[in-house]
């Protein structure tokens, strides 16, 4: 993360704040209020409380995210699978370093202690990734889980059905034992994008982020657990969840723009806390790109391998312009092929697609004025969409609020797609504007 901070101060996209924030409420006030205008990386040097500076909003855009791992912001889908098998590192992915002798220990209470949103039940911490070993095999797993402030040796953790995490803290409970685990604040950056990915339960996901990186990782032993973490890592939180102990945690505000109530949730003791002489907190603000960009771009990539593997002509697949609607572009191959696509769409996603809207291939699926200009040009309202009855999506809605399908074929009638040509000025799409207007002209309208 470090590196990738540096190359955008020099290039002049990171926003330094010089002026001190309250972590209460503060900080995210403007973090939301420079998202929103420029959607830039912000460092906040003198926050309240800590001498820890923060960092956020480095992994807020699709441009950023694609430049962690050398391609285009619009490559994802098609890559994912290529860049995580770009090689076999054979069991070697991970080099063993000794410990530090530079780290510095600590305190939770000495690190930026941010609330950001009005309600919420305490400060949090955000943007931390879980690093836990499967009980039985050993395999180590990365997953974000919002984290509750309650003292320096105790945090209340949000474990959602049927993430991998709560898997092994359940069957750790059931053999009587704590679950060990390493929150990574500010890890390597491609550890970010290895977290959020769709692999299977019995994957490496280490692994997979070292094969993002193309090269192995530097690894050091915690103090207090039995694991390796990123030796480069900011910031590291040692501790291990309690078996059978539940606590209230909450309010929150979350993703989707509310506030979930307060609940009975993990519980994880603290038992260390190390970081680099110079580290630099790295916090998200939950619901803004730098949260669900990664989500989105996950659940898109497991619709393109899955729908993919049983259906011809996709080409790309985006989540806009939030995580539970999903655009595919398809080449047409057949009359109904886009219904079928869309079905299986469904099925590949069972969480998160609550609409899927399927369009051409002329249609730019990053531009959602586009797509709602093919929905409103070649989809007939009774004809081309479809409303699929009481089928759960998301795993946390007990008043079924999020039950349901929608379906929307934008695609041009198969038979007659020669009519629906889009007209094309020839030469505008490629033209110097340069040549045209004046300096001025061009850096009043931002394009100089």
């Amino acid at each position: 993360m470090r590196h990738f901070m540096n190359r955008l101060r020099a290039r002049g996209e990171l926003i330094a704040i010089e002026r001190e924030v309250d972590p209460k409420h503060e900080l995210a006030a403007v973090t939301e209020r420079i998202q929103k205008t420029v959607n830039k990386p912000i460092l906040f040097t003198k926050v309240r409380g800590t001498r820890f500076p923060v960092l956020t909003n480095i992994y807020g855009s699709r441009e950023r995210l694609a430049e962690i791992i050398g391609i285009a912001p619009g490559e994802f889908c098609r890559q994912w699978n290529k860049l995580m098998n770009i090689r076999s590192f054979e069991g070697a992915y991970a080099r063993p370093v000794p410990m530090p002798g530079e780290l510095e220990h600590g305190r939770l209470s000495q690190l930026p202690l941010i609330t950001y949103c009005e309600r919420d039940g305490g400060p949090y911490f955000t943007s931390a990734i879980y690093l836990a070993k499967e009980p039985e095999t050993g395999v180590p797993n990365l997953s974000f889980h919002r984290s509750m402030y309650v003292s320096d040796e105790e945090l209340r953790v949000r474990l959602a059905p049927r993430h991998h995490l709560t898997l092994y803290h359940e069957k750790a409970e059931k053999a009587g034992k704590p679950l060990e685990a390493a929150m990574l604040i500010g890890p390597p950056a491609q550890l970010f994008l290895a977290a959020a990915a769709p692999v299977p339960y019995d994957a490496d996901e280490v692994e997979v982020a070292a094969q993002l990186a193309g090269h192995p990782f530097e690894m050091r032993p915690c103090r207090h657990v039995d694991l390796m973490v990123p030796a480069e890592t900011e910031i590291v939180i040692e501790g291990r969840f309690l078996p059978n102990e539940r606590r209230p945690e909450g309010p929150y505000g979350e993703f989707m723009g509310y506030y979930v109530p307060v609940g009975n949730n993990a519980v994880f003791e603290v038992l260390g806390v190390t970081w680099r002489p110079d580290a630099v907190f790295h916090s998200i603000l939950c619901g803004s790109s730098e949260e669900v960009l990664t989500l989105e771009l996950s659940v898109a990539a497991n619709i393109y391998q899955r729908v993919n593997a049983v259906l011809p002509g996709i080409l790309d697949v985006t989540c806009q312009p939030f995580v539970n609607h999903a655009i595919i572009k398809i080449k047409q191959q057949y009359e109904g092929h886009a219904r079928q696509v869309l079905l299986a769409a469904m099925g590949a996603e069972p969480t998160w697609v609550k609409m899927c809207t399927v369009v051409d291939e002329d249609v730019d699926i990053y531009d959602l004025g586009d797509v709602i200009w093919a929905v409103l040009t070649r989809a007939r309202p009774d004809q081309a969409v479809m409303v699929l009855q009481a089928i759960p999506s998301f795993y946390r809605d007990p008043q079924k609020d999020h039950w349901g399908r929608l379906a929307i074929d934008a695609t041009a009638p198969f038979a007659r797609r020669a009519e629906f040509e889009r007209k094309r000025v020839p030469g505008a799409r490629d033209l110097d504007l340069g040549k045209y207007l004046s300096p001025e002209q061009m850096r009043a309208l931002g394009l100089g």
